[in-house]
């Protein structure tokens, strides 16, 4: 059985369906109901700070996963968070169950180059702070042979279904819409968007290959284009003017007093005003899977979840 911890989410939802394609037996676990979709599938209301509905959730399980995102505020990340990844070891330590961790790339802090598997961890952020902590704490079980754990890392996402993804809301959502687009920081700089389906598909083979244990993956992510590269891109395809507007740091702080999520991105500002150049070539090498292009992807939105208007 798979399990997935924090079911209903962009990644646990493109996760599922590999599952299910493959006729997997997956049980869904999250405070929220999930659809389960497929008669292999199942729903299990657990807490992911209680380790008594986790255990009896995941019992019988051969892979657990842990795709949670928590509400995005640095005092609840700080209080949940290491609670959350206990727990996860724990389940690992008591069922047997090889664990794959869905994280992303906080940790490394700004980076000059090609964030790698390798890069040691600097974070410029209390929320990176967090994330480097938590990916500690699991590799550091691994390394003492007390569990079997993997971390998957993705860059930051496209083709939500939730609008989480700043790419999603503000460029590809205004395209639909026929407004101008927006853009977070320098629109000259590179940057990488891990697409949702691909985070999926990586996800799923990592479960499906053991050998890749206690290791981390980059997972397949397209190479970075500058945001006025992405811009143009999305206006060729929605047949848009590519006009937007650059958000600056000051911007985000003053949107911020009146949204707690904003607020939360302006620690995160450096990912946007530098060069944030995510490298897969480790995972694409070992898996032979290639990330789908911009392109590809931009198309395929622009005819489902984000249609042109």
């Amino acid at each position: 059985m798979h399990t997935i911890l924090g079911a209903g989410g962009a990644v646990a939802n493109a996760l599922t369906r590999e599952l299910i394609n493959n006729n997997d037996t997956v049980r869904l676990v999250s405070r929220k109901p999930v659809e389960p979709g497929s008669k292999n599938v199942t729903w299990q209301k657990a807490d992911l700070l209680n380790y008594d509905e986790l255990i009896a959730a995941a019992r019988g399980s051969s892979v657990i996963y842990l795709t949670a995102g928590l509400v995005y505020d640095k005092k609840i990340w700080a209080e949940q968070w290491p609670v959350i990844m206990q727990n996860f070891i724990r389940l690992g330590k008591e069922t047997g169950a090889r664990l794959i961790f869905f994280d992303n790339v906080y940790m490394y802090g700004l980076v000059d180059g090609p964030m790698k598997e390798d890069t040691p961890y600097r974070p410029s952020s209390v929320k990176g702070g967090i994330r480097a902590k938590i990916a500690n704490m699991l590799m550091d079980e691994a390394k003492a042979g007390n569990i079997r754990a993997t971390i998957a890392r993705g860059a930051d996402f496209y083709g939500t279904d939730n609008m989480n993804s700043f790419f999603d809301m503000m460029v590809l959502d205004k395209f639909a819409k026929k407004q101008k687009a927006q853009w977070i920081g320098n629109p000259n700089k590179l940057h990488n968007f891990s697409y949702i389906p691909d985070m999926g598909k990586g996800m799923f083979l990592l479960g499906q290959h053991p050998e890749s244990d206690n290791q981390i993956w980059h997972m397949p992510t397209a190479k970075p284009l500058t945001g006025k590269q992405f811009i143009e891109l999305a206006a060729r395809i929605y047949g848009a003017e590519p006009k937007f507007m650059a958000v600056n740091k000051f911007m985000l702080w003053l949107v911020g007093l009146f949204q707690k999520v904003v607020m939360g991105t302006v620690e995160m500002y450096y990912q946007y005003n530098h060069d944030y150049n995510f490298n897969s070539d480790k995972f694409e090498k070992a898996f032979n899977m290639k990330p789908t292009s911009y392109e590809e992807g931009i198309k395929a939105l622009s005819e489902t979840l984000y249609k042109k208007g």
